[in-house]
């Protein structure tokens, strides 16, 4: 399952510490962010339940990125 996301980040490298920390986390097959559009697309591993999947996705770009904003909802 494939779920696009909006999210606010202040550059395009600390877009790409975003995409490299959701592609870590468990649950997350593959992602992508795209800096220019503000857009973060996620695939979820099968069996992953997104809702959980993206608490952990906002958590661990929060590390790695401390102002950056994931919009779940």
């Amino acid at each position: 399952m494939k779920k696009s996301y909006k999210i606010d980040v202040d550059c395009a490298a600390c877009a790409l510490k975003m995409e490299d920390a959701a592609k870590k986390t468990e649950g997350v097959a593959d992602a992508s962010v795209n800096f220019m559009a503000l857009k973060m697309k996620v695939d979820f591993a099968e069996g992953a339940d997104p809702a959980q999947v993206m608490e952990n996705v906002r958590k661990n770009c929060k590390k790695v990125e401390s102002d950056c904003e994931i919009f779940l909802k």
